[in-house]
C-alpha cells in the first residue's frame, strides 16, 4: 500500500477530484495548507499599500491506494493538476505498512 499527497492549486482541486473519481477511487482527505517553493511568495496591494505574502495558499490531497494503482493515480493527478506554470504543486509517495478500518477492524487492503 502506498500514500500519495499531492499539494496543487486550490481552483484546481475540482478537475482533481473529478479524475480521480473517474478512474474509481472512493476516498481522499483534503487539507487547506499554506507554503512556498520556488515561488517564494508574492506581492499584493491592499488600501494602496504593496505587501509580500510568504505562504501561498494550496490545497494537500491525501490518498491511500493499493500499490499496483499508484503509477496510475500519479499519472491523473498530474495530468488534471496541472496549469503549466510556476507552482503547479508537488506529489509524494510513501510506503505504508499498515491500515486498519476503525469500525470493522479490517486491516491493509480491505481497510482502504
Amino acid at each position: 500500500m502506498k500514500k500519495i499527497e499531492a499539494i496543487i492549486k486550490p481552483f484546481k482541486l475540482d478537475d482533481v477530484k473529478q479524475a480521480l473519481n473517474d478512474i474509481g477511487l472512493q476516498g481522499m482527505t483534503i487539507s487547506e495548507v499554506k507554503g512556498y517553493g520556488r515561488q517564494k511568495g508574492h506581492k499584493e496591494v491592499y488600501r494602496g499599500a504593496e505587501y509580500l505574502v510568504d505562504f501561498i495558499p494550496k490545497i494537500k490531497i491525501e490518498i491511500v491506494v493499493p500499490a499496483e494503482r499508484v503509477e496510475q493515480v500519479l499519472a491523473v493527478i498530474q495530468k488534471s493538476a496541472n496549469t503549466g506554470k510556476i507552482g503547479d504543486g508537488k506529489i509524494f509517495v510513501m510506503s505504508l505498512e499498515q491500515v486498519i478500518r476503525v469500525r470493522t477492524g479490517e486491516s491493509g487492503v480491505a481497510a482502504i
